[in-house]
């Protein structure tokens, strides 16, 4: 369901302004045009799973803004499946019709809107009044965690290494450091498996855009511990406690405000990004990770690469409810 391979495309313009290593884009927001985005790659697995065990229906949550919320939906609908939302936050009359949700809407989904408190607390009671209301339509449900990081998801950014190391032959390249917004640990994770197999040598950064490190190097340990026991004979290779969990890099110190809330230096840098490269960025995932891509590369992190990837994992619907304060910045 992705469109694949996506290019890698160097950074020359921002290159020859900063100078330092040379930033290589996986664009990866050009997976499609409504599935775009890293979360398609990881989807095209769990969906498959859901197909293969006779589920007809599918249920996740997010934001009300969520990338990963928007791709489902649209994977159901491609595959003819009933689809639930679990959205947290009660939307403002305006953000309706604006970016992902209004997406939502048109997918024909059903939607549940629910307050932070409440999502936080009885978020798994939302997933169980789904599941039982759509197994009595006649509809099994397959539930998704958020941003469909789970053991099946992985398997989407494993193919994603496999891939990117075809575009380091191809424009003959040896990257030793990739960096990428983690926001649910899912992408991180297939890449940290990935790599590990394919460019061992490749470290994998996450700059995290909410929580903290210790609870990305938790969720992605987690994550890992379900693939392994799903899938004891096809990891078999990296089936030590300590093969990938030495390898869980998390840049923090970025979160600024909170998980959505964006900075005037974030907002000026995506400007920035627009206007020299032509490449959009959004607030919430990839604009903030670059952000922190630029600031550690200014003190030092990344100083004797050459070559630089930074994974652009999407998420263009998500800049539209920041128009305005984009405008005040402009």
């Amino acid at each position: 369901m992705a469109h694949t391979p996506t290019p890698l495309q160097p950074l020359r313009r921002l290159h020859a302004e900063r100078g330092g290593p040379l930033i290589w884009l996986k664009r990866d927001d050009m997976t499609g045009s409504i599935l775009s985005g890293n979360k398609v790659r990881k989807l095209e697995f769990i969906a498959a799973k859901a197909k293969s065990s006779g589920f007809t229906a599918l249920i996740t949550c997010g934001g009300i803004q969520s990338n990963h919320c928007r791709a489902t939906a649209f994977v159901a609908a491609q595959l003819g499946l009933k689809c639930h939302l679990i959205l947290r936050g009660e939307p403002k009359v305006e953000a309706m019709t604006e970016g992902n949700l209004l997406l939502d809407r048109l997918s024909g989904c059903s939607i549940s809107f629910h307050s932070a408190a409440e999502y936080n607390v009885h978020l798994p009671d939302f997933f169980a009044a789904a599941e039982s209301r759509l197994q009595d339509q006649g509809f099994p449900a397959l539930k998704i965690p958020t941003g469909g990081s789970n053991a099946d998801g992985i398997w989407g950014y494993i193919a994603a290494s496999e891939e990117l190391c075809g575009d380091f032959r191809h424009h003959d390249i040896q990257p030793r450091s990739l960096v990428v917004a983690t926001g649910s640990g899912g992408t991180q994770a297939g890449l940290i498996a990935g790599m590990s197999h394919f460019d061992p040598q490749l470290s994998v950064y996450g700059v995290n855009v909410c929580d903290d490190a210790a609870y990305f190097h938790h969720k992605i340990q987690k994550d890992f511990d379900d693939w392994y026991s799903q899938y004891p004979f096809q990891t078999k290779p990296l089936d030590c406690s300590n093969v990938l969990t030495e390898k869980i890099n998390i840049i923090e110190g970025y979160v600024g405000d909170g998980y959505g809330l964006v900075s005037n230096d974030v907002l000026k840098i995506i400007q920035k990004l627009s206007r020299l490269e032509g490449v959009v960025f959004d607030p919430v995932y990839t604009g903030k990770a670059f952000y922190a891509l630029l600031a550690e590369i200014d003190k030092g992190r990344f100083k004797d690469e050459r070559d630089l990837v930074f994974v652009h994992t999407g998420g263009l619907f998500g800049l539209f409810p920041y128009s305005g304060q984009l405008a005040a910045t402009a």
